[in-house]
């Protein structure tokens, strides 16, 4: 896939050192391209046919695949292109993609980076495509042609990851998904996490059917699998179970309780006439200088409110020793693990690209609509969180030899 990501985003360090001039990367980019477009040919014969390679779908069906045969295309960005156009054997398949007798430009490459980077609605890929190049493709064609985004999804959440984060933000969001006939809510875990470079990376995401602290512990033991050693802040809501989980697999994890989270969830109730002098009284709590401090501004907040609303009160008692771990910390790092506001960002940005779904028709739809929205926000993560350098200092110092394992 083409995309508009940064190198440094896409390649390992250096990757690019091994070209030695502009013919060498040229070539290299090419058989990308060749790549890409032979697997949305494919595509189109999985359609024309009915069926995909190797299906028993295919059994007497009347017509199959019959090889390739080599085509020369020009494109304007970097020349002449062999392909292999995949062929039927009765002689009946005409591709849309490289229509019979008809060259590549560049306004169709523009349509295939589009189709892959700005939403994976087959109507709006459909619309995309016939209005720069006037081809007009089936819904059906387009779907079968993005399943190839599958495999750089898979690949994406198979990668090898870093030793250490030096926080990692964990969250999950609601989509409706079709399954067995019926319209379901599914949970979508998502990950994000802090380099040593001060910038952010999501890890993955994973779709089950309901947010829980089990299922937690199977995120977390996948991305140990995938080389994460060490995390040294996690920073999550107040789903039950979930510190626990997190010990269970980075024992030396700090857990930071979202603020954010259980002051809504303490307001959710508190009547609306109280709810203001509410909110002050406990913003004295969660804002002051350190957690002795804290502490017996909760205990001023309790003998205030504890009469009319004993719940909300118990459930800051009861969450505190991972409430309050912030305040151990200097204010710049406190900004960073007292919310989870980083990856709430994130699921916001991928309902804005998501919208257009009040429901995904399987599992994989939804899948790669969410692959792509992630890559779509990870390209605006090109510099450092704010005060990085300080921050940096005030990690190394605070957990010494695990910041450099």
């Amino acid at each position: 896939m083409h995309n508009k990501n940064k190198p440094a985003e896409q390649f390992p360090k250096g990757f690019f050192k091994q070209f030695k001039d502009k013919d060498s990367f040229q070539d290299y980019f090419s058989t990308l391209f060749k790549q890409g477009i032979e697997e949305m040919l494919q595509g189109e014969l999985d359609e024309h046919l009915g069926y995909e390679k190797h299906s028993k779908d295919g059994n007497n069906s009347g017509n199959s695949r019959n090889g390739t045969f080599p085509k020369t295309i020009t494109t304007e960005s970097i020349g002449d292109v062999v392909l292999n156009i995949p062929r039927d054997r009765n002689g009946e398949f005409e591709p849309i993609i490289i229509p019979k007798g008809q060259t590549i430009s560049s306004k169709i490459e523009d349509a295939i980076i589009g189709m892959y980077s700005r939403g994976m609605t087959t109507s709006d890929v459909r619309k995309q495509v016939l209005e720069i190049y006037g081809l007009d493709i089936s819904e059906t064609t387009v779907s079968n042609i993005t399943e190839g985004i599958m495999v750089l999804a898979k690949e994406w959440q198979q990668r090898t990851l870093e030793p250490v984060y030096f926080a990692v933000w964990m969250d999950g969001i609601i989509l409706k998904i079709r399954e067995d006939g019926k319209v379901i809510n599914k949970c979508v875990y998502i990950v994000i996490g802090l380099k040593h470079d001060g910038k952010k990376e999501v890890l993955g995401f994973w779709i089950a059917q309901k947010e829980s602290a089990a299922f937690w512990m199977t995120v977390l033991t996948e991305l140990k699998a995938r080389g994460v050693q060490d995390i040294l802040i996690a920073c999550t809501d107040n789903l039950k179970g979930f510190t626990t989980a997190i010990k269970a697999v980075f024992p030396d994890a700090v857990t930071q309780l979202c603020i954010v989270h259980q002051i809504r969830n303490s307001c959710r109730f508190v009547v609306w006439k109280d709810r203001s002098e509410f909110c002050k009284d406990l913003k004295k709590v969660y804002t002051a200088i350190n957690a002795k401090s804290a502490l017996e501004e909760l205990e001023l907040f309790k003998t205030k409110w504890q009469s009319k609303y004993k719940y909300a009160i118990t459930s800051w008692e009861e969450n505190w020793d991972n409430l309050s771990n912030y305040f151990e910390y200097p204010l710049e790092l406190r900004r960073i693990i007292y919310t989870t506001n980083t990856i709430e960002n994130l699921n916001r940005g991928i309902r804005k690209y998501t919208k257009t779904k009040t429901q995904f028709p399987y599992e994989n739809a939804a899948s790669k609509s969410i692959y792509l929205a992630i890559k779509n926000i990870e390209d605006a993560w090109t510099l450092p969180i704010s005060n990085w350098e300080l921050i940096l200092n005030q990690f190394v110092i605070i957990f010494e030899l695990r910041c450099r394992l």
